[in-house]
């Protein structure tokens, strides 16, 4: 499986996108306007293995709902990860079996070094 979630408002995703130069065999699917399903979310997990590598920290919301305070569990990542787009740590490339989640330098480059 070749695949992308991302967030088509999302400048950064955009510019990873562009430089990533993904072959048209890539599907991208935008989560605000084609939310994650249950399924996609749990096979999400199993390549990265655990709902807290998906999640988001750095999000709006997590500060305005105060969840850094709370002691959160893996059913709670998956929760408002499902609940909430902006709880998914974007951009998820898949290539086949290997996922790479975020947008830091590291995680693209080896997303790049996937590619080749």
């Amino acid at each position: 499986m070749k695949k992308v979630y991302y967030l088509k408002t999302c400048n950064t995703c955009t510019r990873i996108l562009k430089e990533l130069n993904l072959s048209p065999e890539f599907v991208l699917q935008d989560i605000k306007s084609e939310p994650i399903t249950v399924k996609q979310i749990e096979d999400m997990n199993a390549l990265a293995g655990s709902y807290e590598a998906l999640f988001s920290k750095r999000a709006k919301l997590y500060k305005e709902m105060d969840l850094k305070n709370q002691n959160l569990t893996e059913r709670d990542y998956k929760h408002y990860i499902l609940d909430h787009y902006t709880f998914l740590s974007r951009p998820v490339i898949i290539i086949d079996d290997k996922i790479f989640v975020g947008n830091s330098k590291k995680v693209i480059e080896a997303a790049k070094s996937a590619l080749i």
